[in-house]
């Protein structure tokens, strides 16, 4: 994939983190992954004094049932500041919930989607995004504060 910048992947379960992590590599996506395991650190990641990125992330994935902070929060968060109000955020969770989507797509989702249970499925859904937000999909300026 041509686009260098980080993924953001928000996730507090470690066996979910490390088949994202393994499915990006076994597809080839060479991108930077950065992994916040709450909603807090993801935030701090994103905002945090002294510890802002100096490039936002390509895409951020999110899960929804997070500790400390969940990830509609989170969302709503990213949406409300204007350096991060036009982020790629895609929301990669087990919820089924309707009101759950719902919720994610009003407060700016540009996805959403549910992790398959199988593990070909997982490794074919990762590859699909990838392919679409690191290098189909067009951005603004990575720069934080430039276009946002």
């Amino acid at each position: 994939m041509s686009n260098n910048r980080p993924i953001l992947i928000i996730e507090d379960n470690p066996d979910d983190e490390a088949l994202t992590l393994r499915a990006f590599g076994k597809h080839g996506i060479r991108n930077p992954m950065v992994v916040a395991h709450d909603g807090i650190e993801a935030l701090e990641y994103l905002f945090g004094a002294g510890s802002q990125p100096a490039v936002l992330p390509a895409v951020v994935l999110l899960d929804l049932k997070l500790p400390r902070m969940d990830g509609l929060e989170v969302l709503r968060r990213i949406r409300a500041d204007e350096r991060t109000a036009l982020l790629p955020v895609v929301v990669l969770t087990t919820s089924r919930e309707d009101l759950d989507v719902q919720q994610a797509y009003r407060l700016g989702a540009n996805s959403y989607i549910r992790k398959p249970v199988d593990y070909e499925r997982f490794l074919q859904a990762i590859n699909l995004i990838g392919q679409y937000w690191l290098a189909l999909n067009e951005t603004v300026d990575a720069k934080v504060g430039s276009a946002y």
